[in-house]
């Protein structure tokens, strides 16, 4: 990487119109950064209210019409503006075109327009929020959003409406340029597992948000001008609604985790410092899961009136999607396997996610089966499992990921032992609060209920003790990743020693990358080669 002075993103001007206006995919990652991280601290705000409320069982804190809408807030925030783009949106802008060797995404403008719509889209629902909330739950189940709700239901659904844009528009833009512009010698089979992984999620991208997107606007139709898709009274079908909202929302769950296993291989195989074991199969399990999530949605729907046969059907595929998920698991216990470990703060929230995870996992095989479901069905059984998927997942891998790239990002370097501190109390906090609540589910508390019988009382005291560790390791990264951009320790290329072409550039990385045109010249991970054997820089990078 020799020749003339680099320029970094973060040092060419710090004017705020040089940042609205960027078509930097590096700069365009700190604007998802930013905004998904207010909305994630908007949801957990949510999340307080709900376990304030939840301390005692009489339901003194609210009335049961506003603790809806807490719930309601909660799961659209976190959802649709924290879980879906986080790491797509953040860790993908700003590392795919140079994991691929690439001087941008394809369709830089795009990718601009792309946070243009996020925030629109975030604003709608702000906005719905500041008007007085709605009541529907984030499933938006009709006739009562439709019909029956008084709340600002319109409001938040044409946010959602609006936000899909956002990410049909980043899902083209990876596509295409993991397609068509991946560096010299950089075939399929090396490329990072990172990047098998955003690929799989931007085909559910494009093929599932259609579906929910006009979902959402039938809903909106049919509220406003009172037309009949969904209300029984006009001719319509709720358990339409269903099917179509169930059929891009459970690939949306792989959404959220997919991009979180793709974290997780390149965490796994840079502090074990091994090539990732059976990579093909890691990297097809990624793809399999993208396919099979498209065909297990009736699992949602187990007591919704669908026949028993399509009940079986679903059951079925509902565990077969569970065979890919397990080979990653099997596979990265492998790679760590007589690995020589280091456990930094990223590997500790690695190893976080493996675990809780995996409880997560099994917990959906039980609700796979229609016996079991049928008994804890929305109960907080279901709540349990959701967020060890979800929180306990990719919230893990995606703080794993930040801390992970942070000193590419920045330049600089964080506490490592606050960060390691910081990890275990998100894992202590994590399992303090949603442990309990598998217990709740199976003892039959449901859940959007802002009051219970006095027996379950202790169980949701832990658990709201559980939230308040949590917050706090939540905070902790927050105050000391913002200390480090000032303070940190000055980092070097590579910290880490890690592979991958995102490690060959400075920290923080120039403008468009690549001085010269990388050439791949050996698999992906090759701990056992220097990067010199694995990346050659010859001719000068086209404009």
């Amino acid at each position: 990487m020799n020749g003339a002075p680099q320029v970094h993103y973060l040092n060419v001007d710090y004017g705020i119109r040089s940042w609205l206006f960027t078509t930097d995919h590096k700069r365009i990652a700190w604007l998802y950064l930013l905004s998904v991280t207010l909305f994630f601290f908007f949801g957990g705000f949510f999340a307080t209210l709900i376990r304030l409320e939840l301390m005692t069982p009489q339901g003194d804190l609210v009335q049961a019409e506003t603790y809806n809408k807490f719930f309601t807030m909660h799961g659209v925030t976190m959802v649709f503006f924290f879980l879906i783009p986080s790491i797509p949106a953040v860790l993908g802008n700003f590392l795919v075109p140079m994991m691929v060797g690439a001087r941008d995404l394809a369709f830089p403008r795009l990718n601009l327009a792309s946070w243009y719509i996020f925030i629109l889209g975030g604003l709608f629902t702000l906005a719905s929020a500041a008007a007085g909330g709605v009541d529907t739950g984030w499933t938006f189940y009709t006739p009562y959003s439709s019909i029956y709700s008084n709340s600002h239901v319109a409001l938040t659904v044409v946010g959602v409406f609006v936000t899909g844009f956002s990410s049909i528009l980043t899902g083209l833009n990876f596509v295409v340029t993991i397609h068509k512009m991946r560096a010299p010698g950089l075939t399929w089979f090396r490329l990072p597992l990172f990047i098998w992984a955003i690929y799989a999620t931007s085909i559910i991208f494009i093929l599932g948000t259609p579906v929910i997107a006009i979902t959402l606007l039938l809903v909106g139709l049919e509220r406003v001008f009172n037309l009949g898709f969904f209300d029984p009274a006009r001719g319509g079908d709720p358990v339409l609604f269903q099917h179509l909202f169930w059929f891009y929302s459970h690939p949306a769950v792989y959404i959220m985790v997919l991009p979180a296993m793709g974290v997780e291989s390149e965490l796994v195989t840079a502090f074990a410092r091994r090539r990732v074991f059976g990579y093909s199969f890691v990297a097809f399990s990624s793809l399999a899961i993208a396919v099979i999530g498209f065909l297990v949605w009736g699992h949602h729907m187990f007591v919704a009136g669908q026949s028993v046969h399509a009940g079986l059907i679903f059951s079925l595929l509902s565990f077969l999607v569970a065979i890919p998920s397990a080979i990653k698991v099997f596979n990265w216990t492998a790679t760590l396997h007589r690995g020589s470990i280091s456990y930094d703060a990223p590997m500790l929230y690695a190893l976080g996610f493996i675990g809780l995870f995996t409880i997560g996992g099994l917990t959906g095989l039980f609700l796979a089966s229609i016996g079991v479901d049928v008994h804890v069905h929305d109960t907080y059984f279901v709540i349990a499992h959701f967020h060890y998927i979800m929180v306990g997942g990719s919230v893990m891998a995606y703080l794993g990921g930040i801390h992970f790239w942070w000193p590419k990002m920045t330049g600089r370097t964080y506490p490592e032992p606050v960060a390691r501190v910081a990890a275990l109390i998100v894992f202590l906090g994590f399992n303090l609060t949603f442990f309990p609540q598998f217990v709740l589910g199976y003892l039959g508390m449901p859940r959007r209920y802002h009051a219970y019988p006095p027996e379950f009382q202790a169980l949701n005291v832990m658990s709201s003790a559980g939230a308040s560790i949590l917050a706090v390791g939540y905070v902790l990264p927050l105050i000391y990743l913002i200390w480090s951009l000032r303070y940190g320790r000055v980092a070097g290329r590579n910290p880490w020693g890690a592979r991958g072409l995102e490690w060959q550039t400075p920290s923080p990385p120039p403008t468009h990358n690549f001085d010269v045109t990388p050439r791949v010249v050996a698999e992906a991970y090759a701990y056992d080669k220097e990067p010199e054997e694995t990346y050659e820089f010859g001719s000068p990078s086209r404009a």
